[in-house]
Parts: structure tokens; sequence; C-alpha cells
């Protein structure tokens, strides 16, 4: 993540949401429905009905009430809250849902008008993978839950939406359901009827982009971590000791390599443990400038699940992120977006977990983050394209061309950010053995343009006619 001594040692979150693609469900009609076309209802119950929990479970059920198919990634429910205290945090789950949690999104959000008993909010979204509703059908069970990050016991009874007597699904309007942007049932709390900000990216990027915007590009085409050429295109491979990760772990630039394969040089960064602080060594690859700010980021990155030898099991982290530095705790110019691959788990995760996560503020000492994050809980061994985009509204990431999660404008960038690299180790915990064991990161290129929200097909375009040009390095981004 970020070459700063004083890193956290904890994921907190102010938001997340769990998506990925999931197998193809059932078929039903091509034709779907316009908001102008169809409609939904949404039924709730809960397991949780006490007056205070350790987390509260809106278990939930989409029925489409209307004559046409229903395309579920259209389709947003919000489900209304009062936080427990004003810098309360809170995380997401699906325990179970028939179509699978892999295809349902839940991300958090503020209220513009908070009232005496909502002030945040819940949306559940769905992926593509969470297929259509067919007329009459409904989802069937979504057992979804959120409790406090700090697991600090909640209170519900004053929340909007909560209801604790029902023990069966019933149709409950206090929850909201928008279709492709209109609101198609239920009632908001007063004066916050949910029509802006949008949660899904629009479906042309807010600005064209022309050939010749303001681009770096790198296509890692380097013989090793002293080629004279790394230095000279901005480039700096962390040596100075320091977090993240384990105490008194080194950063090694000898651990940077460039390889080839079939004809292509990729980037390899080699993270080793002996368990011993003194034998694991992380690696960090970072731009010097810190110049880059709204625009596209994109990345083909190729992460790994298991070590290169030795025994599995070590809470490793491979990125690709933005930064720039913390002023002072709680600071509310500090961004970073961060793509972070855990393939044994850590920071309360029992196994692999992809995160995407957009900083406002943290402060380390006592822990507090202000953030939002979207997660997928599935493998993401291999190659994988990384986008994400910066606006004026939103920040929208995307793994292989699909959306993985949008977040809000509370979020975006007040000063310029570098770009990084890095795979490092959480802590030693995960395995505990003292035999030798390594993990790769492999990175293919690297792009940013500057100003320009590109679409993935956009970004691989721009690639490609890069490549068909015989260039492996440009940047064309002014100094800040």
């Amino acid at each position: 993540m970020t070459p700063r001594t004083t890193r956290r040692t904890t994921r907190a979150a102010l938001a997340l949401a769990a998506v990925a693609g999931s197998a193809a469900l059932a078929t039903f009609p091509l034709t779907t429905a316009s908001a102008s076309q169809g409609a939904v209802a949404v039924q709730y119950r809960t397991s949780a009905s006490g007056a205070t929990a350790d987390q509260s479970e809106p278990w939930l059920k989409v029925r489409n009430t209307g004559t046409t198919a229903v395309a579920l990634d259209q389709v947003r429910i919000r489900y209304y809250f009062k936080a427990d205290s004003p810098t309360a945090t809170y995380r997401f789950a699906c325990s179970w849902a028939v179509r699978g949690c892999s295809a349902i999104t839940g991300t958090f959000g503020t209220l513009a008008n908070p009232t005496a008993h909502a002030d945040r909010y819940l949306e559940i979204g769905f992926t593509a993978g969470a297929g259509t509703l067919a007329p009459g059908a409904d989802t069937g069970d979504m057992q979804l839950r959120f409790h406090r990050t700090n697991w600090q016991t909640l209170t519900q009874s004053d929340d909007y939406s909560f209801q604790g007597a029902p023990t069966s699904y019933a149709d409950w309007t206090k929850v909201t359901a928008q279709l492709a942007g209109v609101n198609v049932w239920g009632t908001a709390p007063a004066g916050n009827e949910p029509t802006d900000p949008p949660t899904t990216p629009p479906t042309t990027p807010p600005t064209t982009p022309p050939g010749n915007g303001e681009t770096l590009f790198d296509d890692f085409s380097y013989t090793g971590h002293t080629d004279p050429a790394l230095a000279s295109h901005g480039w700096s491979v962390r040596s100075n000791s320091g977090g993240p990760g384990v105490p008194g772990a080194t950063w090694d630039p000898s651990k940077v390599t460039f390889v080839n394969q079939s004809g292509n040089t990729v980037m390899n960064l080699e993270t080793s443990t002996a368990g011993t602080g003194a034998s694991t060594v992380h690696t960090e690859v970072l731009t010097r400038a810190t110049k880059f700010r709204n625009g596209t980021y994109a990345s083909r990155v190729k992460f790994s699940d298991a070590p290169t030898y030795g025994p599995d099991g070590d809470r490793v982290v491979q990125t690709f992120f933005t930064i720039n530095d913390l002023k002072a705790p709680m600071a509310d110019d500090y961004a970073e977006y961060d793509f972070e691959y855990l393939p044994n788990g850590g920071w309360g995760e029992p196994s692999h977990i992809l995160y995407t996560t957009s900083w406002e503020t943290y402060d380390p000492d006592p822990w507090q983050a202000v953030n939002q994050h979207s997660e997928s809980r599935t493998s993401f061994a291999g190659w994988h394209d990384l986008v994400v985009t910066i606006d004026d509204s939103r920040i929208t990431y995307y793994v292989d061309g699909a959306l993985f999660g949008t977040h809000d404008a509370a979020y975006l960038p007040e000063r310029p950010m570098s770009i990084n690299f890095n795979q490092w180790l959480i802590d030693l915990n995960g395995q505990p053995s003292t035999t030798p064991r390594a993990y790769d990161q492999q990175v293919d290129y690297v792009l940013h343009v500057k100003d320009q929200v590109l679409t993935p097909a956009q970004v691989a375009a721009k690639v490609a006619a890069l490549r068909t040009a015989g260039t492996t390095f440009v940047d064309q981004v002014p100094a800040s």
C-alpha cells in the first residue's frame, strides 16, 4: 500500500460492497423492463429482532410486480438507519442468498437530510451475475447483515427501516427500491428520496477521451531494478524500512525483477519470509512524482494464491493503488484508492478476498478510519485488468471490464497522488512455520490518462494502440 512509516495495522471501513460475477442463472426472456414498464416490491423480515444487537440483519426479497422481466443489475434497494454515533463505521456482509452472495453488493451512504430515525443508509445492488427476474418471480432469500466495525453493540430500535415483529417475509415500504434510477417502491425518510448521487456509472463516460490525452504509460520493459531507465522514467524502488507489514522486515529492491513471458517483459515483485521479522522481505515500486489526481488509472496485474516455494498460508497483500501523504491525523486532504488482494485472508477475513477502497482520512492512534470499500470473497489468482476512474462526482472500480464498486463524491481527492505497487505481509500469524517461502505479484503495464474517464474497453484500445506503435514508455502528465 504505502511507504510511510506509520501505517494502519487493521482494516476498518465506512462502507463496502461484495461484488463479483457468478455462474449464469436461469434464462429469462431477453426483453427487460425499463423504469416506465416495470415495477418491483421489497419484502423484509429480520432474524435479529431485539432493540439492540451485535449486528442488524435485514433479510430481503425483491419481487417483480410488473409484466416484463427485470434485469436485477438495474435494481437498487435502500435500508435506512440511525448511526450509533457520528463517527460510527459499519461493515456489510451477505450470509446467504439464493442467487449467490457474490452477485449482491452492499454500500453505505450518508443522508443529505438526517431525521430523528435515519442519517445513514445501506444500499443493496446486484451485479450482472444476479440475472433477470421474471414477472411474478422473486429473488428468494437474501440473508444480509451489517455491524459496527469495532463490533460494539448497535441500537436498531430507532432505525427508520427496522421492524422486529415479522417472522416471515412481507412487503415493507420503509425500504425503498429504484429501477433504472427511478423510484418504484417505498417511502424514504422525509427529504431523502434516493435520486442522487447515482450509484452506477453512466452508460457513456462523462468525457469523450481524445487520442492525445495527457498520458503516463509504462510497459515495464526494463532489465532490472538498477536499470538507469527505471529511475529516469520516474520510478523509485523502495529500500527504506518501516510499515506497512511485519515489524523488522526489510524492503529489498533486488527482489523487484523483470522477466520475459512469451516475448513480453513483466515486472515481478517477490515477498518472502522464514517466519520472523528479520527474515521477511517486502517489495514496493512507486512513482517519485506526486502529480496524479482525476482521470483513469489502469494496470494488468497477476495475483497469486500460492507461494512459489515453501508452505502456504501467509497473510500477504498484493496491491495496485494511488496515494498521497497524511499530513496530520484525520487530515481531510488525504487520499488513497486501492486494489488489494489477500489470497490467504487477513484483517479478520479467513480466506481470499479482493478489496477496492477509497480513503478520505484516518488516524493511526487511536485507530479511526473514514473510507468506503467494495469487496469480493473469491479467488482472483491469475492475470486481471484493473481500472479505477476518478471524476468530479465519483470513484469507479472495474475488474476485467466488469463494474466492481462505485464510491461517493465524499471520497474524492483534494491533492495529487503517486502511483504504487507493493506486496507485503500483514503479520506472521497466518503461517507460523520457519520454513522459507516466497510469493510473487506481477505487473504487465500501468496507464494513467489525466482528467479523462475511459471505459475498460477504451483502456484496452489505448494500451493496444501504444504497443502497436512500439511505445514502451511515455509520460506527458505535467508536474502538479
